[in-house]
């Protein structure tokens, strides 16, 4: 290769200083544009290296509490809105609980339902036997009542009054 020496001008060199001062201000604008744009990313930056900052494990502390975390700020807790779900879903689920209440509903009252039944049989069933207790009583009919004066206790307690005409 063979190399030649050439004289090299400059813009600032023929217009002088004053014109190249001017110039590097609005070079430095165009700089500090484009450095808020890298501004931002270089927050996010920050943010990732803080995260991964916390991600590198602490010492044991001091205390012996190696349970225990350290706090972070309630700001910097990342917060969810969950998940959302689409109309034809939340209809669905709707018709979907109204369907399981009214069998919950079905299911109650049939249960009560029997559960008077029962009750309704067992009161019968408790007045049917006090009728063929009665039915099935030896009856001794007493007509002088001066007997009953004479009675001893132990007589007197299993005496009742009992109404004998049969309708």
């Amino acid at each position: 290769m063979i190399e030649t020496k050439e004289k090299v001008t400059r813009i600032e060199d023929l217009l002088g200083e004053g014109a190249v001062a001017k110039e590097n201000k609005d070079d430095v604008n165009e700089q500090e544009t484009t450095e808020t744009k890298t501004n931002s990313v270089s927050k996010k930056d920050q943010k990732e290296k803080e995260k991964a900052k916390n991600l590198i494990p602490r010492g044991k502390p001091k205390s012996g509490r190696v349970w225990k975390e350290q706090k972070q700020r309630f700001s910097s807790i990342v917060k969810t809105r969950g998940i959302r779900t689409s109309q034809d879903k939340k209809q669905k689920l709707r018709e979907d609980l109204k369907r399981v209440k009214e069998m919950s509903r079905e299911i109650k009252a049939q249960k009560e339902a029997e559960k008077l039944a029962k009750k309704e049989r067992r009161k019968e069933n408790l007045k049917r036997e006090k009728e063929n207790q009665k039915k099935s009583e030896v009856v001794q009919v007493i007509k002088d009542t001066a007997k009953i004066k004479k009675m001893k206790k132990n007589q007197l307690r299993s005496i009742v009054k009992r109404d004998t005409v049969k309708t």
